[in-house]
């Protein structure tokens, strides 16, 4: 995969500053190793590839944090539209540590707010003055639950007017009960854009029968690592994962 990730052109962060897209709809995708080698060699003349110090496939090492009574978890699996997550995420290739509150409103809009961090410690005052501005949660409830890593491909339609993530070799490990799950050849696509501009990439998704899945890191992780948890909403998503798994072996 790295020689087709090298025959994109290159975008720098500077150059991709454009593209934030902290107030943007998010819409996944979710599919196998040997599809996005497909997709990306139908994507090359239309995309840009994300390179930081000579790497386009980056190392990405997030920690989500909710109540103990998992109270973020539970308002997304009840499907509740106005919802939020926080996690402490660190982009190993640039590294840079950032405290993020991601809101999702009842327009299918994503707001993104974040703060450079130099730890996970919720008591200093920066922090706490953070989420008293940003998260409905008191952070003195907070306690870490899910840790994940995986690598993430970023591309940049030619007009700069979307991001397409693609994260793979996802692994979770739950804090609280020690359950670790490797995902291995499941690939996770989000297509990030301000409203609903025109994306070249939406078509080429349909010819390869690739269409929008839902797939919460925090939530899947949660409920593939703790069997305690309530899946009602979930359930058909695992299953989607479950049989893409054993499909790609």
């Amino acid at each position: 995969m790295e020689d087709l990730l090298f025959s994109f052109a290159p975008i720098t962060l500077d150059e991709m500053s454009s593209v934030k897209l902290m107030n943007r709809t998010d819409t996944k995708f979710v599919t196998s190793m040997p599809k996005l080698l497909r997709l990306l060699k139908m994507a090359q003349n239309d995309y840009y590839a994300q390179e930081i110090n000579g790497e386009r496939n980056m190392l990405y090492d997030t920690t989500y944090f909710d109540t103990r009574m998992y109270e973020m978890y539970n308002e997304h699996q009840h499907g509740h539209a106005n919802r939020q997550k926080i996690r402490f995420r660190t982009y190993v290739s640039s590294n840079l540590q950032f405290m993020e509150v991601k809101t999702k409103n009842n327009h299918g809009r994503t707001k993104k707010k974040r703060i450079e961090v130099a730890d996970m410690n919720l008591a200093d005052q920066q922090k706490k003055e953070f989420l008293a501005k940003t998260l409905r949660y008191d952070a003195d409830t907070l306690i870490p639950h899910m840790h994940n890593y995986f690598h993430r491909i970023t591309l940049v339609n030619k007009a700069k007017t979307e991001r397409l993530t693609i994260d793979t070799a996802l692994q979770f490990h739950n804090v609280q009960t020690g359950v670790d799950r490797d995902m291995g050849p499941l690939v996770i696509i989000e297509l990030k854009r301000d409203g609903l501009v025109f994306s070249p990439v939406l078509e080429m998704l349909r010819k390869l029968h690739i269409h929008p899945h839902g797939f919460s890191k925090y939530c899947m992780g949660a409920a593939l690592t703790n069997e305690t948890l309530p899946v009602n909403r979930f359930r058909q998503k695992l299953r989607d994962v479950e049989r893409i798994l054993k499909n790609s072996k």
